[in-house]
Protein backbone atom coordinates (compact mmCIF):
# COMPACT_ATOMS: atom_id res chain seq x y z
CA UNK A 1 0.00 0.00 0.00
CA UNK A 2 1.46 3.26 -1.25
CA UNK A 3 1.30 5.84 2.00
CA UNK A 4 2.81 8.73 -0.42
CA UNK A 5 0.53 8.17 -3.29
CA UNK A 6 -2.93 8.08 -0.91
CA UNK A 7 -1.98 11.22 0.33
CA UNK A 8 -3.96 14.50 -1.41
CA UNK A 9 -2.16 17.41 -2.98
CA UNK A 10 -3.07 20.32 -1.56
CA UNK A 11 -3.54 22.93 -4.26
CA UNK A 12 -2.37 26.46 -2.72
CA UNK A 13 -4.16 29.71 -4.19
CA UNK A 14 -3.09 30.86 -7.10
CA UNK A 15 -1.80 27.31 -8.30
CA UNK A 16 -3.98 25.98 -11.38
CA UNK A 17 -3.73 22.77 -12.34
CA UNK A 18 -4.99 21.16 -15.66
CA UNK A 19 -5.16 17.28 -16.55
CA UNK A 20 -5.40 16.23 -20.21
CA UNK A 21 -5.49 12.22 -21.27
CA UNK A 22 -1.68 11.39 -20.04
CA UNK A 23 -0.47 15.07 -19.50
CA UNK A 24 -0.49 17.34 -16.45
CA UNK A 25 0.02 20.63 -16.62
CA UNK A 26 0.59 23.27 -12.86
CA UNK A 27 0.81 26.96 -13.48
CA UNK A 28 1.80 29.35 -10.85
CA UNK A 29 3.37 33.13 -10.09
CA UNK A 30 7.03 31.71 -10.64
CA UNK A 31 6.52 29.60 -14.16
CA UNK A 32 4.55 26.52 -15.77
CA UNK A 33 5.58 22.71 -16.00
CA UNK A 34 4.10 20.06 -17.51
CA UNK A 35 4.49 16.34 -16.80
CA UNK A 36 3.50 13.26 -18.68
CA UNK A 37 1.79 10.20 -16.39
CA UNK A 38 1.12 6.86 -17.00
CA UNK A 39 -0.63 3.80 -15.12
CA UNK A 40 -2.48 5.95 -12.72
CA UNK A 41 -5.35 8.48 -13.10
CA UNK A 42 -5.27 12.07 -11.55
CA UNK A 43 -8.82 14.30 -10.47
CA UNK A 44 -9.19 17.24 -8.84
CA UNK A 45 -11.72 17.59 -5.78
CA UNK A 46 -12.38 20.82 -4.16
CA UNK A 47 -8.93 22.04 -4.02
CA UNK A 48 -6.92 18.88 -3.73
CA UNK A 49 -5.50 16.70 -6.34
CA UNK A 50 -5.95 12.83 -6.04
CA UNK A 51 -3.94 10.09 -7.68
CA UNK A 52 -5.18 6.88 -7.81
CA UNK A 53 -3.90 3.60 -9.16
CA UNK A 54 -6.22 1.02 -10.94
CA UNK A 55 -4.73 -2.12 -9.14
CA UNK A 56 -2.12 -3.20 -6.74
CA UNK A 57 0.24 -4.90 -9.19
CA UNK A 58 3.78 -4.01 -8.59
CA UNK A 59 4.17 -1.28 -11.53
CA UNK A 60 1.05 0.57 -10.48
CA UNK A 61 2.31 0.80 -6.74
CA UNK A 62 5.48 2.19 -7.61
CA UNK A 63 3.70 4.86 -10.24
CA UNK A 64 1.27 5.70 -7.60
CA UNK A 65 3.71 7.44 -5.16
CA UNK A 66 5.94 8.41 -7.95
CA UNK A 67 3.19 10.60 -9.93
CA UNK A 68 2.18 11.99 -6.59
CA UNK A 69 5.41 12.88 -5.06
CA UNK A 70 6.31 14.81 -8.76
CA UNK A 71 3.16 16.99 -8.97
CA UNK A 72 3.68 18.02 -4.79
CA UNK A 73 7.22 19.09 -6.21
CA UNK A 74 5.27 20.99 -9.18
CA UNK A 75 3.24 22.83 -7.19
CA UNK A 76 5.66 23.98 -4.47
CA UNK A 77 8.28 25.23 -7.23
CA UNK A 78 5.55 27.35 -9.26
CA UNK A 79 4.41 28.75 -5.81
CA UNK A 80 6.96 29.07 -3.53
CA UNK A 81 10.05 27.79 -6.07
CA UNK A 82 13.60 25.49 -4.66
CA UNK A 83 16.61 26.57 -4.06
CA UNK A 84 20.11 24.95 -3.38
CA UNK A 85 23.38 25.84 -2.20
CA UNK A 86 26.47 25.18 -3.03
CA UNK A 87 29.70 25.67 -0.69
CA UNK A 88 33.67 26.21 -2.48
CA UNK A 89 35.80 24.66 0.36
CA UNK A 90 39.55 25.13 -0.46
CA UNK A 91 42.04 27.66 -0.99
CA UNK A 92 41.95 29.91 -4.05
CA UNK A 93 38.52 28.35 -4.79
CA UNK A 94 36.19 31.11 -6.55
CA UNK A 95 32.67 31.55 -7.89
CA UNK A 96 31.54 34.67 -10.02
CA UNK A 97 28.90 35.70 -12.22
CA UNK A 98 27.63 37.54 -14.71
CA UNK A 99 24.19 37.12 -15.59
CA UNK A 100 23.50 33.80 -16.53
CA UNK A 101 27.52 33.02 -17.08
CA UNK A 102 28.99 31.12 -13.49
CA UNK A 103 32.77 31.40 -13.65
CA UNK A 104 34.19 29.26 -10.99
CA UNK A 105 37.89 29.03 -9.73
CA UNK A 106 38.42 25.36 -8.35
CA UNK A 107 42.14 24.89 -8.84
CA UNK A 108 42.23 23.69 -12.38
CA UNK A 109 44.69 25.62 -15.18
CA UNK A 110 42.07 27.40 -16.35
CA UNK A 111 38.71 28.67 -14.71
CA UNK A 112 35.25 26.80 -15.46
CA UNK A 113 32.55 29.12 -17.62
CA UNK A 114 29.47 27.95 -17.61
CA UNK A 115 26.42 28.72 -19.25
CA UNK A 116 23.23 28.40 -17.03
CA UNK A 117 19.42 27.85 -18.10
CA UNK A 118 17.25 30.74 -18.34
CA UNK A 119 14.37 29.20 -15.42
CA UNK A 120 17.85 29.05 -13.05
CA UNK A 121 18.85 32.29 -11.28
CA UNK A 122 22.62 31.86 -9.92
CA UNK A 123 23.52 34.32 -7.83
CA UNK A 124 27.46 33.94 -5.89
CA UNK A 125 27.85 34.96 -2.06
CA UNK A 126 31.60 35.78 -1.64
CA UNK A 127 32.51 36.92 2.07
CA UNK A 128 36.06 36.79 3.41
CA UNK A 129 37.15 34.55 6.17
CA UNK A 130 34.23 32.66 4.80
CA UNK A 131 33.95 30.04 1.82
CA UNK A 132 32.58 31.29 -1.47
CA UNK A 133 28.59 30.34 -2.15
CA UNK A 134 26.60 29.83 -4.98
CA UNK A 135 22.98 30.17 -4.61
CA UNK A 136 20.68 28.09 -7.40
CA UNK A 137 17.49 29.22 -7.49
CA UNK A 138 14.41 28.20 -9.57
CA UNK A 139 10.67 26.42 -10.06
CA UNK A 140 11.80 23.19 -11.69
CA UNK A 141 12.83 20.95 -8.59
CA UNK A 142 15.00 18.22 -11.19
CA UNK A 143 16.64 21.06 -13.09
CA UNK A 144 18.13 22.50 -10.14
CA UNK A 145 19.05 19.41 -8.58
CA UNK A 146 20.73 19.07 -12.13
CA UNK A 147 22.81 22.10 -12.23
CA UNK A 148 23.62 21.71 -8.73
CA UNK A 149 25.15 17.98 -9.49
CA UNK A 150 26.84 19.27 -12.35
CA UNK A 151 28.64 21.80 -10.91
CA UNK A 152 29.52 19.92 -7.82
CA UNK A 153 31.00 16.67 -10.01
CA UNK A 154 33.94 19.04 -11.50
CA UNK A 155 35.46 18.62 -7.89
CA UNK A 156 33.63 16.39 -5.68
CA UNK A 157 34.54 16.68 -2.09
CA UNK A 158 37.93 14.64 -1.13
CA UNK A 159 37.63 12.42 1.94
CA UNK A 160 41.09 13.97 3.82
CA UNK A 161 40.85 17.43 3.85
CA UNK A 162 37.16 17.80 2.83
CA UNK A 163 38.15 20.04 -0.33
CA UNK A 164 35.99 20.52 -3.56
CA UNK A 165 32.47 21.54 -4.35
CA UNK A 166 29.67 20.67 -1.39
CA UNK A 167 26.23 21.22 -0.78
CA UNK A 168 25.41 23.39 2.61
CA UNK A 169 24.94 21.19 5.32
CA UNK A 170 26.01 18.04 3.62
CA UNK A 171 27.92 15.66 6.20
CA UNK A 172 31.36 14.53 4.40
CA UNK A 173 33.19 11.14 5.38
CA UNK A 174 36.50 11.77 6.39
CA UNK A 175 39.29 9.77 6.81
CA UNK A 176 42.34 10.00 9.13
CA UNK A 177 45.31 9.99 6.56
CA UNK A 178 48.92 8.62 7.17
CA UNK A 179 50.20 8.66 10.79
CA UNK A 180 53.84 10.12 10.82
Amino acid sequence: MSRIGNNPVAIPDGVTIEVNENVITVKGKLGELTQEFSGVSVKIEDGQLWVTRPSDSKEHKAKHGLYRSLVLNMVEGVSKGWTKELELVGVGYRASNQGQKLDLALGFSHNIVIDLAPEVKVETISEKGKNPIVKLTSFDKQLVGQVAAKIRGFRKPEPYKGKGVKFVGEQLRRKAGKSA
